[in-house]
This record gives C-alpha cells, structure tokens and sequence, in this order.
C-alpha cells in the first residue's frame, strides 16, 4: 500500500471518528438541555449562509485542533486543581443558550474550577471574593479556566465566536430586544470581548453583541480570534471588573443604578430560580 493510500485510510478513519464522537457528545447533551419556558417568545432573524451551513463544521474543527494542542495543558491544570482546590476539577453551570421557537434553551458550560465551596453557618456559600484563591485568579486572568467550553463547542451548545454565555439571572433582566442576542450560538469569545470585556458597562456589551448577530460571516469570526489572542492571553485585558472578584450581575448593575426598584429586581430573581428548575 502506497504513501497517498495510507494517507487517505487515515484521514477518512480520523473524519469517521470525529463524526460519531460529535454525534454521541450532542445526543448525550440533548438529555442535559432544556428549555426556558416562563419567558416571553423572542422572533428569530435570518441567518446567513456561513452561519447556517459552514459555522458548525468550523467550530468542530478549531475545538478538536484546540484539545490536541492544548491537551497537556489540560491535564496539568486538572491536576493542579484537584490539588489545589480539591474535586471536581470541572465547574458547571446552567446558561441560556440559542432561542428555539422563540426561547432560550439551558445549557450545562463547561470551565476549570477557580473556587473553593467554604460555606457559612448556615450552608450558604461564602462571597466570591472569599472563595476565589489566588491560583483560582491566574486561572481567570489568563483566561485558562476556560479551556473546557471546548467540550461545549464540540458539543454543538457553543460556538467559538458569538456573544458571551452569561447567566439566566442575567438573562431575565435583559429587553426583549437584548434577548435577541440569543438568536446566535454563545461564544467563546465576541465583539464585546475584543472591546473591553467586563470594563465596559452592561448596555455596551449587549449593544456590541447585537452588532454582532447583525451579520455574522466567516471574515468578521476570523478577525474576533485573532483580536481575543491579542487582548486575553497577550494584554490581559478586561479580565474582570476594576475593584471587583467577579463580574457584576446584570441585576446588580441595574438596581445598584436606579434603573430598576428593589420590587422588580427581586420579581426577577425570583423568575431566574423558577427557570433554574433542574
């Protein structure tokens, strides 16, 4: 058997084995996912042929590339933090994910642990700013912790490019209009990633994310990777909010401004848990 015959078994062997991994990754993520049932029906937009047919095959391929490369990365980290922090090594978290018939379906995100779980007296757990250590800040601060979400590209709730994931209490305070950020898969990194990340106030990354789900192409994905190199993992920019051990909830940031009454704001969070139903 010649060199070119060798070659093509191989790679046809390579593609066949990706192909039924990504299947059995996205069948066994179906039963995990959910839909956010108690919120208002937000229209869909009309996607563009690179988004609809071609994105898919490109967040496959950029994930599985990213897991081989980083692959020792991974396994040093997962030991330092099963160390470190102790078990699990993997932190999940329900989030809103691409609107189907109008709402938000709920996705497990996949990222490294960076806190402890010390809890109060009353099994409580303590503030971020107490349980994130200082290895857990490394880890946010090189944007390591998010190596995993790979898992979630792979498994078809994420893409590599779209607008940040962030959290169903997040979500229920958004407008109708903000929601329709979700009419694109969540990315790893976005516009607002690449234009200040969590320095920016709220109302500018949800208006970066808007302009990006105006037109999503292939050239406008391509050049948000290079830019997300350049800012997270060279300039170390925007990682998180000045003062702050986390980003500021969307809640908080509204109601700490007097955009919203202490009524709204605890009608919301109320909403928030109800989605949170598994």
């Amino acid at each position: 058997m010649n060199t070119k015959k060798k070659t093509a078994i191989i790679t046809a062997a390579v593609v066949a084995a990706t192909v039924i991994t990504v299947h059995v990754i996205q069948k066994e993520t179906k039963k995990t996912t959910y839909k956010a049932e108690n919120v208002n029906s937000v229209n869909l937009r009309k996607m563009s042929f690179y988004e609809k047919y071609i994105k898919r095959a490109v967040d496959v391929i950029c994930a599985i590339g990213a897991i081989v490369v980083f692959s020792p990365l991974y396994i040093v980290i997962a030991v330092l933090i099963r160390l470190k922090l102790g078990s699990p090594v993997l932190f999940t978290q329900d989030r809103p994910g691409l609107i189907e018939d109008g709402k938000e379906t709920i996705f497990k995100m996949y990222k490294f642990r960076t806190m402890t779980d010390e809890r109060d007296e009353n099994g409580e757990l303590l503030p971020d700013k107490v349980r994130l250590t200082k290895f857990g800040k490394w880890l946010r601060s090189t944007s390591l912790d998010e190596l995993p979400e790979a898992i979630n590209i792979l498994n078809g709730t994420m893409s590599v490019i779209g607008p940040r994931p962030q959290l169903i209490r997040d979500m229920v305070f958004m407008t109708d209009v903000q929601r329709t950020r979700h009419t694109a898969k969540p990315g790893l990194s976005g516009l607002a990633q690449i234009n200040g990340r969590n320095d920016i106030g709220w109302e500018n990354k949800l208006e970066w994310d808007l302009k990006y789900i105006e037109k999503v192409t292939f050239l406008k994905d391509m050049k948000i990777i290079f830019d997300t190199i350049g800012k997270a993992f060279i300039k170390k920019e925007g990682i998180t909010e000045s003062g702050m051990a986390t980003a500021e909830d969307f809640g908080d940031y509204l109601l700490s401004r007097g955009k919203i009454s202490q009524e709204e704001y605890d009608s919301k969070q109320a909403e928030a848990k109800k989605i949170l139903r598994r």
